[in-house]
């Protein structure tokens, strides 16, 4: 991973994870918000950042506006009845919503994680690019790698989501709101090295080989015992003469 990369993602989780709990307490503790309203307005960071990311793209992924669209529906739910506790299974809703949306993307063979998976993999290189092309028409066990990776992160997030509300409806909110967080992270760490064992990896792997493959092999040229190159060999198109 790139520095530039590494501090895209060190921000990405400073902002939708660092500053939403931070706020939380912040604005619970020192400014005397009830649980609803910090937990309100502890969220909108996470959602403006998302909604901008769908404005910017050039073509619609389901998959953010899928999370912004949870998130706003939890917020009005949430501010509507006035029930901490609902806020914050709000974020639980996002997570089974995306899990069942990305296991159902496998059963019709289109991978939600694909838009995701492949920056990453083809890394802006015209090579690996057109690899990543002829290995997903014509190689099978690419697809099926494709396919788990994206179902072993639906099983991830519908999983947290089974825990994160028992913890919701069974602990002080004040504890969940950290301890949420913590499940989060850790079952994206289990996803990440899951999902690179069964999916990820593999995938590295056949578009290495399918890019070393695709490299052109210079030809060889005979020569004599003088070192000069028949004349034959000098007429054809394919020998680029050295010579003067």
């Amino acid at each position: 991973m790139t520095k530039p990369r590494k501090s895209r993602t060190f921000v990405s989780l400073l902002l939708d994870v660092g500053v939403p709990v931070g706020s939380y307490y912040l604005l619970k503790g020192a400014f005397g918000m009830s649980a609803v309203a910090a937990l309100g307005w502890s969220s909108v960071v996470p959602v403006l950042r998302t909604g901008w990311g769908v404005l910017r793209q050039r073509e619609v992924n389901a998959l953010p506006l899928l999370i912004l669209l949870a998130n706003l529906v939890g917020l009005l739910l949430g501010f509507g009845t006035g029930d901490a506790r609902l806020l914050l299974a709000k974020d639980s809703a996002v997570t089974i919503l995306v899990g069942f949306a990305l296991l159902g993307s496998v059963l019709l063979g289109r991978p939600m994680m694909t838009a995701t998976l492949k920056p990453w993999l083809v890394k802006e290189d015209a090579g690996r690019e057109l690899a990543w092309v002829r290995l997903r028409r014509e190689s099978a066990a690419f697809r099926r790698a494709e396919l788990r990776f994206s179902a072993v992160w639906g099983i991830a997030f519908v999983g947290e989501c089974a825990v994160r509300i028992v913890g919701v409806y069974t602990l002080p909110v004040d504890t969940m709101v950290w301890l949420g967080t913590v499940v989060m992270i850790a079952t994206m760490v289990l996803a990440f090295v899951v999902s690179g064992a069964l999916g990820a990896g593999p995938m590295v792997h056949m578009i290495g080989a399918a890019v070393r493959s695709a490299e052109p092999v210079e030809p060889l040229v005979p020569v004599d015992a003088g070192g000069a190159v028949p004349e034959a060999e000098k007429n054809s198109s394919l020998v680029v003469s050295t010579h003067g």
